[in-house]
Formats: structure tokens, C-alpha cells, sequence
């Protein structure tokens, strides 16, 4: 039996958006899971740690998140390939962040998906969005 509830909410400066849950009836985390292509607009950057650092200013971010739904505590995944990452070659950012919830409530509400979609664009536009490292697109070429 399929537990699991997965809601795509859309994209934001060609950044796939989505949330969900593993259990949806024994609700606590859901997960937020924001995917694109980047491209790196110049070779001199260690992306290494500059992945280090997008995760840091994601959880600080959290740690400062003002919301009835979640604690202020996160898991943060950053997936990109950083030896494959070089100029003129794009590859496949996946950021999942793990949130973990103050009570049990509907995930599929508006109330939700409206603070997740907030929170997406807010953690894409401030932390993400950075054109003096990468540029985002929406497909491989």
C-alpha cells in the first residue's frame, strides 16, 4: 500500500518545485525537492565548497523559519556532481530539504503548499540564484 503523497507546485527562475511525504498518515517530515540543469560561468570556482556553503545558508535559513507547521530544523541535500561540473557542460542540481513538522496536518492543503511555495521561491531567489557562479535552464541542451 502506496503511503507516500509527492505535489508538484511548479517552477520558479527554471527551478523545478515539489513537496512531499513518505506517510501522509503518520505525517512527520515532508520533504521539499527542488531540481534544474546549472552550467558554471567560469572554471575558477571549488564548487566543492561552494556546495558547502549553499547548504550552510539553507539550514540557517530554516533555523530562522517563523511557521506553525515545521520546527526549525532541517536535513539539507544538495546533489550536484562536482566533478563532472565545468564550463559550457550542464549538470543536474538536486536539492532535497527534509522538514520536520510541529503536528500532523493535510499536506495536500492550501494553507501548505502556499508556505512551501514561499519558502521554495524565497530559498531559490536569496540562496540559489546566483549568476556569479551558475546560470539554472531548464533542459540538459
Amino acid at each position: 500500500m502506496k503511503k507516500g503523497k509527492f505535489i508538484v507546485i511548479g517552477s520558479h527562475d527554471r527551478v523545478k518545485i515539489g513537496y512531499g511525504t513518505v506517510d501522509y498518515k503518520n505525517l512527520k517530515t515532508i520533504y521539499v525537492q527542488l531540481n534544474s540543469w546549472i552550467e558554471p560561468t567560469s572554471n575558477e570556482q571549488d564548487f566543492d565548497k561552494l556546495i558547502f556553503k549553499t547548504r550552510k545558508r539553507i539550514k540557517d535559513n530554516v533555523y530562522f523559519l517563523n511557521s506553525d507547521f515545521f520546527k526549525n530544523q532541517c536535513i539539507v541535500d544538495l546533489d550536484i556532481k562536482t566533478n563532472g561540473v565545468k564550463l559550457n557542460k550542464r549538470s543536474f542540481m538536486d536539492l532535497e530539504i527534509t522538514l520536520y513538522v510541529n503536528k500532523p496536518f493535510d499536506v495536500r492543503s492550501k494553507e501548505v503548499k502556499t508556505f512551501v511555495s514561499n519558502f521554495s521561491k524565497n530559498i531559490i531567489d536569496t540562496i540559489l540564484i546566483d549568476k556569479t557562479f551558475y546560470n539554472f535552464f531548464d533542459k540538459k541542451n
